[in-house]
């Protein structure tokens, strides 16, 4: 096995970049995006995502493809590895002639749900079918994306071989590494969470781990087979959204009882075994979506999973909830819902990340509007135009548009805190309300009497 590892990272988004960026530090890298202009704006030296600073990106990019074979010698006709520059550093593209000096492709592509929450696997085929046309002896595909037991083996791989017309296990191999991110989390950075890996033969899971391991600070955990390394992923997230489910569910308990849930929290937070969730808006393109996975393949082999998807839509079911408690809230201090204004405050699915994919704030905001509400909604982190081509919302990212901490041209009815930014943690809202309003804090982060009510 080739131990000079050439790696093209496939998929440039909240994970692939990242990654490529860590392993263009010991390795030459070619990370590769369909969407030409995020390959241009990252060789611009800027990331949307916000993932990675403009200083660390700028000092990571190289000019040239550290992947082109030496002068005279074709790459795609080679049956093995051919001699290539040593150089280390990342070079990004759209090419997908750019990614065949690799030895090592990483696909690190989303993996959503369709309107019926059923498991969308076209990003994962048409990476495959990517690397297939580039696909030579001895390389390793590793997978990334997030899927239930299976997908890598018995979905990804018959793609390769179609597409590559060499066999598995004999011409090329497979390994599966799954990703853990956390967006917007500038401590827990890639190389310092542990790393699960796997492989699809004993040699390669070693390979692929020892690939890992030079690179993540926290060390890496090799797992028996794919299906272990695929199974531990799509649980995480499972567990965290029952949890939260739970959570969720006894905020509307508590408010029928008329008790602060996160008082309550915070009461059972003194013994020393009590996991510490809290209620919130499960959004996001984790949590949110991967339960779905496991849920989808169970239903395949015979099982239907009650919990899973009980917690899913009791989760889903927030942004309807609190809308009515907005609402409830409303009429209790006399406002009139029909036409009354209400100044929503972010719609990212969390808080100090651009990321608007399957944002439950969204929720909340059409919520509101079906009782006939005027909703305004401000988030400086989120894209006006990707708010709006994604939901057809106008936000504002702009505060100043808004004139928050000067008073509003018109002043609020009711504030609605559904992401908890950083820059609305301060904020002084009593010049943008009306006399007679109301504040409902989703996150539990304001000041609990300077509100009306936390979920």
């Amino acid at each position: 096995m080739n131990k000079k590892h050439r790696i093209a990272v496939i998929g440039l988004g909240y994970v692939g970049l990242p990654l490529a960026r860590l392993f263009a530090t010991k390795y030459p890298v070619v990370g590769f995006d369909i969407n030409a202009e995020r390959i241009k704006q990252l060789n611009q030296g800027f990331d949307s995502t916000q993932e990675i600073s403009e200083e660390v990106l700028q000092s990571a990019l190289i000019k040239s493809n550290p992947l082109i074979a030496d002068l005279g010698v074709d790459v795609s006709d080679s049956d093995s590895h051919v001699q290539v520059q040593e150089t280390t550093g990342l070079y990004c593209s759209s090419d997908i002639n750019d990614i065949a000096g690799a030895n090592i492709y990483i696909v690190t592509v989303p993996t959503p749900i369709d309107k019926h929450n059923r498991p969308d696997l076209t990003p994962l085929y048409k990476s495959s079918e990517t690397i297939g046309n580039v696909l030579k002896k001895n390389d390793i595909v590793i997978y990334e994306s997030t899927v239930y037991p299976g997908v890598t083996e018995e979905e990804c791989v018959p793609v390769l071989e179609k597409v590559s017309g060499l066999k598995f296990n004999q011409d090329f191999f497979v390994g599966y590494s799954p990703e853990r991110i956390n967006p917007g989390d500038k401590e827990h950075t890639v190389d310092k969470i542990l790393k699960v890996t796997s492989g699809s033969t004993i040699e390669i899971g070693k390979v692929v781990d020892d690939l890992y391991k030079s690179v993540i600070t926290a060390g890496t955990h090799l797992a028996p087979t794919i299906k272990v390394a695929e199974a531990s992923k799509v649980i995480e997230n499972s567990q965290r959204d029952l949890n939260i489910a739970f959570m969720n569910e006894l905020a509307k308990i508590f408010s029928l009882m008329d008790i602060d849930t996160h008082d309550v929290l915070e009461a059972a937070g003194t013994k020393w075994n009590f996991l510490k969730f809290k209620p919130g808006l499960v959004g996001g393109h984790c949590i949110g979506v991967d339960p779905f996975y496991l849920a989808q393949k169970a239903q395949e082999i015979g099982y239907y999973s009650e919990l899973i998807l009980a917690a899913r839509r009791l989760n889903d079911s927030m942004g309807a909830f609190v809308a009515s408690q907005v609402v409830k809230l409303m009429i209790k201090s006399d406002i009139k819902i029909k036409g009354a204004k209400v100044l929503n405050l972010g719609i990212t699915f969390k808080e100090n990340c651009p990321d608007i994919r399957n944002s439950k704030a969204v929720d909340v905001i059409t919520s509101l509007q079906d009782y006939g509400v005027d909703v305004v909604t401000c988030d400086p982190w989120a894209d006006p135009k990707e708010v709006l081509d994604e939901y057809k919302i106008i936000s504002h990212q702009n505060l100043d548009d808004l004139q928050i901490n000067k008073g509003f041209t018109e002043k609020f009815d009711a504030i609605v805190l559904t992401v908890a930014h950083e820059e609305f943690l301060d904020l002084d809202f009593s010049a943008s309300l009306k006399e007679n309003s109301i504040i409902y804090d989703v996150k539990g982060v304001l000041n609990k009497n300077k509100v009306n009510k936390r979920l």
